[in-house]
């Protein structure tokens, strides 16, 4: 995952650049289609804003944050982020079974036999 950090009214400083890295690293955990993600730091007047484009395979993913401190924006961010990893996630899953209706969990191996091989 390549991250991309800009500034905008701020300077980005070493510990903030490692901060939005180490937030943004727990994101692939979800996810291993990350690609890039862009990340914009806003200051304006007594608003920091906080801003994310993340392109996975299939989709491109926004959110934004606003809070008075900027630590607490980029953990918002986050936290959206993850909210819509987690859905895209499950959008694109197979919801198909593999057993074509026969619940694996309930399924005893003479039933899978005789749905493989019926008599």
């Amino acid at each position: 995952m390549q991250i991309n950090l800009t500034g905008h009214h701020v300077d980005i400083t070493p510990a903030l650049r490692s901060y939005v890295n180490e937030k943004l690293e727990k994101l692939a955990r979800h996810s291993d289609s990350i690609g890039n993600v862009h990340v914009v730091l806003t200051v304006e007047s007594t608003v920091q804003k906080a801003e994310a484009t993340m392109h996975l395979s299939g989709a491109d993913l926004f959110a934004d944050a606003e809070n008075e401190n900027m630590y607490a924006a980029i953990d918002a961010l986050t936290d959206k982020l993850d909210r819509q990893v987690i859905k895209h996630k499950e959008k694109r899953k197979d919801h198909r079974g593999r057993q074509k209706g026969i619940p694996v969990e309930d399924a005893t191996e003479e039933a899978v036999q005789d749905f493989i091989e019926p008599e």
